[in-house]
């Protein structure tokens, strides 16, 4: 990542901000319904299938399908003939049984795609109060065989985005490195923080500290108490560090972690580049 560039490496991707700004659970919440606060806006994400999506897999499955709707600016998303050809793109290794990678993927495919994102803004001084419903998918259409990976099916497998969730990932999609995700995946916080650093210094202009409570209500209702959810922060940023080195963050506080404006991770001529 050093050497090159997302955008010359053929690896510049995109995620849907508004699951950047309030993030899926970290673990199975084994709840219908999660919910996270951004300043005057509340998310909620709420499971009208097998549950809620949760750790690595849907962040990357996420970013490729996004990333997919800004380069073809198209709802429908083809997935590919074959499964593990799919799951290459998502640097998976096809593997069965339980605890398998094509169970595991297939499982949290449902929990997205059966996911409605709920945004409410509520400015109570002012009076002022906005929601919208946004279905993550309107349609999907399965047809590989998870017993043959490797066999294409007759007919491709294809995700049709809900028109609001497409329209939020034309309008505001924030740009990424796949290669950084996928170095990262295995620690969905880590992916978290990279996501949301990238976003916040495309932007950044001064130094801000962001308290630890706010950043919890964010997106670290998977820990109890904040002294935990500090600590696990501190560990996921040496991981991103190591993908993200210009990123200035001080998290030695125990108060609030402070952002200094940095170098964006993808250059303005890059994010513009799928637009």
């Amino acid at each position: 990542m050093e050497a090159q560039a997302a955008q010359e490496a053929g690896e510049l991707g995109y995620m849907a901000r508004l699951l950047v700004q309030a993030t899926m659970p970290h673990s199975n919440p084994n709840t219908l319904r999660v919910e996270r606060s951004n300043g005057l806006v509340t998310l909620r994400m709420t499971a009208t299938g097998d549950g809620l999506p949760y750790g690595g897999i849907p962040r990357l499955l996420l970013a490729w399908v996004t990333t997919e709707a800004v380069r073809t600016r198209e709802r429908t998303v083809t997935l590919g003939p074959t499964l593990s050809g799919f799951m290459a793109q998502l640097d998976l290794v096809p593997t069965g049984g339980r605890w398998g990678t094509i169970p595991r993927l297939r499982g949290q495919m449902r929990r997205l795609f059966t996911s409605v994102v709920s945004a409410t803004y509520d400015n109570r001084p002012e009076g002022r109060w906005d929601y919208t419903a946004i279905p993550v998918a309107d349609q999907v259409h399965d047809f590989w065989d998870p017993q043959r990976p490797d066999q294409a099916a007759l007919w491709e497998s294809t995700v049709t985005l809900g028109e609001r969730f497409f329209l939020e990932i034309l309008e505001r999609p924030v740009p990424v490195d796949m290669r950084a995700l996928r170095a990262l995946k295995r620690s969905p916080l880590a992916l978290d923080l990279y996501t949301w650093l990238t976003y916040r210094m495309s932007y950044l202009r001064a130094p801000t500290a962001i308290p630890w409570e706010a950043l919890h209500a964010q997106f670290g209702a998977d820990y109890g108490l904040i002294r935990h959810f500090r600590a696990e922060v501190r560990r996921a940023l040496g991981a991103v560090a190591m993908v993200y080195p210009e990123a200035r963050v001080d998290a030695s506080s125990a108060s609030a972690i402070r952002l200094v404006p940095s170098p964006p991770h993808i250059t303005a001529a890059a994010q513009l580049s799928l637009l």
